[in-house]
């Protein structure tokens, strides 16, 4: 039973004079959460895992947003269209497959996407929530977005299809690709009829979706709704020790936890951003993390740079900001950052509490990439540009705070306070097996 909150709760007493003090959130529940259809979620979960969704038929959404790996993959920059194997130990291939491009930023956890408040995903925020272009999005296929999306969680599911380096491949490799390069909308009928035209798909959907009454009426609308169904649904998390605090349970946290927690909301300013019942003010700020890798480079851009927000916005002010990510779970999703530059909370911490400081203690060899040795010489030829190492410097939403170590420990302690009791426990479900036939990636087991 859920009880008003305590006068504690919503005044920070711990906080130190002249600080900060803002009030913690109200406790997050089910009505925070869009409604999505259990029929559709359960065959969003095969469509999940199934690599017929690729152009290759080599990859599935989940092996780069694995349970596993707390719905990430565990590496700073993926390994998408071309690698082999899972997680942390997945390889950049072989031969005329293997990969042509790392993944130019990390891969988010998928937790809570399904939140009402959520209007925007991605890092950059290319896909949000809008009016402009008819169809209720604003997103990289502008008006030819398909109409009939439920969620901006839809919208964005269709982009990593047809993202030639994620799951499209190359243009001479397959249909799919081939389309993507005549225009962007002109690979999801291909990928549509793909489905409905295997194993039992096309009566999967029927059943699924009151809308249509055969098969060949699935379109990529159906696909993306149902994907969306499933991983709102599957990674809703509201059960950690936190949430338990918010709904009146003083013992759910730890002393380290609640003075973490005094600090989060109090002088150490982290709020300030990741504020709300998800802990994100769903904006875009620069934090200075370490620039490396491909770059999400725009068509006129000559180095290896991301510029975040920018990319999207067109706007200058907007240079080198990215999404401030909700933090349910943030334990399961190392590493960190929107390049995955820290391998551990600790150092994420450390370096919102002194940026400029990190970024000189920082070291290639923290973050995780998989050997890709016809890549490597471009992996941090970024860091030599000085003048793009100057922009990005004076580029700086925070600024430092001191803390002690113990302080910082205590921070940590609260951020995994944040962890859900289902996720912790990897209750997730991945299916034995998927109408396509294609192999199920999953960690083996020994």
């Amino acid at each position: 039973m859920l009880h008003a909150l305590p006068l504690i709760l919503l005044i920070l007493a711990p906080a130190a004079p002249g600080a900060r003090a803002d009030p913690l959130p109200e406790p997050a529940t089910a009505e925070d959460f869009l409604s999505f259809d259990p029929r559709q979620a359960a065959l969003g979960r095969l469509l999940f895992y199934d690599k017929i969704l690729s152009g290759n038929r080599n990859i599935a959404c989940a092996t780069c947003h694995h349970p596993a790996f707390g719905t990430a993959d565990g590496l700073s920059l993926g390994i998408g269209e071309g690698g082999r194997g899972l997680g942390p130990n997945r390889d950049p291939g072989v031969g005329a497959s293997r990969i042509r491009k790392r993944i130019p930023r990390n891969a988010p956890g998928l937790w809570n996407l399904g939140a009402r408040e959520v209007r925007v995903l991605f890092h950059d925020g290319r896909v949000s929530a809008s009016d402009l272009y008819g169809n209720g999005f604003n997103t990289p296929a502008e008006e030819w977005l398909p109409k009939g999306l439920n969620s901006v969680l839809a919208a964005q599911a269709l982009f990593p299809l047809v993202a030639q380096f994620e799951m499209a491949g190359n243009p001479a490799e397959n249909e799919v690709a081939g389309a993507v390069h005549d225009r962007i909308d002109a690979a999801w009928p291909i990928i549509a009829k793909r489905v409905r035209t295997t194993g039992d798909y096309g009566a999967r959907f029927v059943a699924a979706f009151d809308d249509i009454d055969a098969p060949d009426e699935v379109s990529i609308v159906h696909i993306a709704n149902a994907l969306a169904a499933f991983m709102a649904t599957e990674w809703e998390s509201i059960d950690s020790p936190f949430d338990a605090y918010l709904s009146g349970d003083e013992a759910a946290l730890s002393p380290a936890a609640r003075r973490g927690m005094a600090l989060f909301y109090g002088k150490a300013g982290c709020s300030a951003c990741h504020s709300g019942k998800f802990q994100s003010d769903h904006a875009f700020h620069a934090i200075g993390l370490p620039a490396f890798g491909p770059g999400r480079t725009r068509r006129f851009d000559m180095v290896a740079r991301d510029v975040g927000r920018m990319a999207e916005s067109d706007r200058l002010e907007d240079a080198y900001r990215f999404r401030t990510p909700m933090l349910r779970n943030v334990e399961l999703t190392a590493p960190y950052g929107h390049n995955g530059a820290y391998p551990t909370l600790e150092g994420i911490v450390r370096h919102h509490l002194d940026p400029r400081g990190a970024i000189r203690r920082w070291r290639p060899e923290m973050a995780a990439l998989p050997d890709v040795p016809w890549l490597e010489a471009g992996d941090f030829v970024i860091l030599e540009d000085r003048l793009e190492m100057a922009r990005q410097a004076r580029a700086l939403d925070i600024g430092p705070v001191a803390l002690r170590d113990a302080e910082i420990g205590d921070i940590v302690a609260f951020l995994k306070s944040l962890t859900g009791r289902a996720a912790r426990a990897g209750l997730s479900e991945v299916p034995e097996r998927v109408p396509s036939g294609l192999p199920v990636d999953r960690v083996e087991t020994n």
